[in-house]
């Protein structure tokens, strides 16, 4: 099953913008993600529309952040990308006549319920500046040419 990334790609988009000196446009986006630039559109539309990102047209333009990074959590972006769903799993049938099916839906429900608003919780604790500062702090003890890989491999940076 594949992996709603949503979350991690939009987080990395914000991080190449917090360190970028000049706004980035969709394609350069884009890149980093290897996906195309109308899906950094779309997505960093309606963050615009939240306020945490703006766009400008024209030669120079693209998009760069508009919010303090230390107002605003993980959290809040993961509800500003729609709160994907964190597990893959769930319930074989959601209401069941079974008794046992029963039991285990409740079991797995209670479970589920819990995890997520770990989740949550740990989300809402971690701020864009903590990232950021995280990536600085990487950078400043990496010692290689490029800091910053975009290959096609799973270590993507």
């Amino acid at each position: 099953m594949k992996k709603d990334s949503k979350l991690s790609s939009v987080l990395h988009v914000l991080l190449h913008m917090a360190h970028s000196k000049r706004p980035l446009t969709s394609e350069e986006l884009a890149g980093y993600l290897h996906t195309h630039s109308v899906v950094v559109r779309r997505v960093l539309a309606g963050l615009r529309e939240l306020g945490y990102v703006e766009s400008s047209k024209g030669h120079g333009g693209g998009w760069s952040l508009a919010c303090d990074l230390s107002q605003v959590s993980l959290r809040d972006i993961y509800d500003a990308v729609g709160s994907p769903s964190v597990f893959a799993m769930g319930n074989r049938a959601e209401n069941p006549a079974c008794l046992v099916e029963q039991a285990v839906n409740e079991a797995l429900d209670d479970a589920f319920s819990e995890a997520h608003a770990l989740l949550i919780s740990r989300l809402g604790r971690i701020s864009l500046a903590d990232l950021s500062a995280d990536f600085s702090r990487r950078l400043s003890q990496h010692s290689g040419d490029s800091f910053h890989e975009h290959g096609h491999t799973s270590s993507q940076g």
